[in-house]
């Protein structure tokens, strides 16, 4: 190598460095590169470099560490990208097949020339010590981005232009601080087709792997898993019912089923992932933590809650609280029964939950008693409030890249047709909930109305009423109305009234199906 080409003095002086044409990739720019106080490491990069040319298997015990955006000097930014892109296409990536590929783009001066791909390969450190340079390397960007974040955070607080209170910007900052430390990034950009297409490939070869091919979180309920393919990662889910109907009694069950199936294993990087169930997060807006605790001993026991909370149990009954309670507590359902949350205070806890023990769904019993917080004032109708909260829900689905699971009331008019089986028009605020929701579904049980209209006895309506009642008796319906990922239909689903418990119909009492 020639000392006027020297790298090392290219590395020396980062204004030798050109900048690299192309989509935003977080590549610093020329003057914070002339920054000396902004924490990078050149040697890092390069050793990291070298390492992987020199034997491409590294990379997939790095790959879940660092990215191409993570480094800080543009050339091997470039380089760190192509070699993953070759890799993961099963190919060879090597200081040769390199130098074609940036030569083919009119690139190779840009990152250097083959002189440095040849240094690269030249100071390569043994494998082993990869994963500490990936580390480090990552560790640094997230420094920068830090440093970025702060700057943005100083920026706005101090701007007396600002239509942002305090709160809100807090908010802000504890969303772009959560997605710095479980993405490494602030924003997430755009994202290539190549990269959204292997996103949607995995999910199709985990479905197809798992038990009942679900896509999703299974519910624990069959055919509302058949219906749905389970909780979708990132959905809004509305589950709505006029009073009665076991709306929370469902979603109580549905999250009990998903904690109760919880179980995580390690990856090849090391990294815990869930592979079953989930942790649960339960904002119980209307009920306290000590009732919902009961539903779920009553549930679980086969005790019904009215005789727990009289204490009319015998011995046995006793016992089998004790055994469930014990169970039901090592489970990872968490419950928040703060009264009159703000969405905004609901998604710092919700963050907050996933970054101490992980979080996997997020149930919120119910949508109507949430508040928009101080961005509200009096002139804010109640319908442009819950358009902001529905907003906020589907946004912090996306974010923490869980679904969320809110329950909504219905409006009375339900109760003015023959057929009160519910529709999406009879949503409070409708607009705005249907809109933003990816599916949504209501509870009906005809068994409650029916109930509610017993002719005098003695008569043959009476007779009538009393062979309908046996027929609809333990039986409840969920009607998806909504579903971007599928057909919308009528699910049929048992229901014990004295446990407030849903469960699967037997094979002789499914009385009906899905429809497209």
């Amino acid at each position: 190598m020639t000392a006027e080409y020297s790298y090392e003095t290219r590395m020396q002086d980062p204004r030798d460095i050109p900048p690299i044409d192309g989509p935003d990739l977080n590549v610093v720019s020329l003057n914070d590169r002339l920054e000396s106080d902004i924490p990078h490491d050149a040697d890092a990069e390069q050793a990291l470099l070298g390492a992987l040319l020199y034997d491409n298997e590294i990379y997939h015990r790095i790959s879940g560490i660092v990215q191409a955006k993570h480094f800080y000097i543009g050339a091997n930014e470039k380089i760190f990208e192509v070699i993953a892109k070759l890799i993961e296409q099963g190919k060879l990536a090597d200081a040769i097949i390199l130098k074609n590929r940036f030569s083919k783009d009119s690139m190779l001066d840009d990152i250097g020339g083959i002189e440095y791909l040849a240094l690269l390969l030249d100071n390569a450190p043994p494998g082993s010590t990869a994963p500490e340079y990936a580390k480090l390397v990552f560790d640094l960007a997230m420094r920068r981005e830090l440093i970025r974040l702060s700057d943005d955070i100083k920026t706005l607080a101090t701007d007396p232009a600002s239509e942002q209170d305090a709160k809100a910007q807090i908010t802000q900052a504890e969303s772009k601080l959560y997605n710095l430390a479980e993405l490494g990034d602030t924003q997430s950009g755009f994202v290539s087709f190549e990269h959204a297409l292997i996103q949607s490939i995995e999910m199709a070869s985990a479905a197809f792997a798992r038990d009942g091919q679900l896509s999703g979180i299974s519910t624990g309920l069959i055919d509302l898993d058949r219906q749905l393919g389970g909780m979708h990662k990132s959905d809004l889910i509305i589950l709505a019912g006029r009073p009665s109907m076991g709306k929370t009694s469902l979603a109580t069950n549905i999250a009990f089923n998903i904690a109760k199936k919880f179980r995580r294993e390690k990856d090849e990087n090391g990294i815990e992932k869930t592979v079953n169930g989930g942790v649960v997060g339960f904002f119980s807006l209307e009920m306290s933590s000590e009732q919902l605790a009961t539903r779920l001993l009553a549930e679980h026991s086969g005790v019904p809650s009215n005789r727990i909370r009289r204490g009319d149990i015998n011995h046995e009954q006793y016992e089998h609280i004790r055994d469930s309670a014990e169970e039901i507590n090592r489970i990872p359902l968490h419950i928040d029964d703060t009264g009159g949350i703000s969405i905004g205070a609901l998604s710092a806890r919700a963050r907050r939950l996933k970054r101490m023990v992980g979080l996997d769904m997020v149930v919120v019993d119910y949508l109507q008693l949430l508040t928009g917080g101080a961005g509200m004032n009096s002139s804010t109708n109640r319908v442009q409030e819950v358009s902001m909260i529905t907003q906020g829900l589907k946004a912090l689905a996306k974010e923490l890249d869980i679904p969320v699971l809110a329950l909504a009331q219905l409006s009375r008019q339900v109760e003015q047709r023959d057929d009160k089986r519910p529709q999406l028009a009879d949503l409070r605020e409708s607009g705005s909930i249907e809109q933003d929701a990816d599916v949504v579904m209501f509870v009906f049980r005809e068994e409650y109305y029916v109930a509610r209209a017993e002719p005098s006895e003695g008569t043959d309506e009476h007779n009538q009423w009393m062979e309908e009642m046996e027929k609809l008796h333990g039986k409840a319906e969920v009607i998806v109305g909504k579903q971007r990922h599928g057909p919308i239909g009528t699910i049929k689903l048992a229901f014990n009234p004295e446990l407030t418990q849903f469960g699967n119909l037997a094979p002789e009492d499914d009385f009906g199906g899905g429809e497209y």
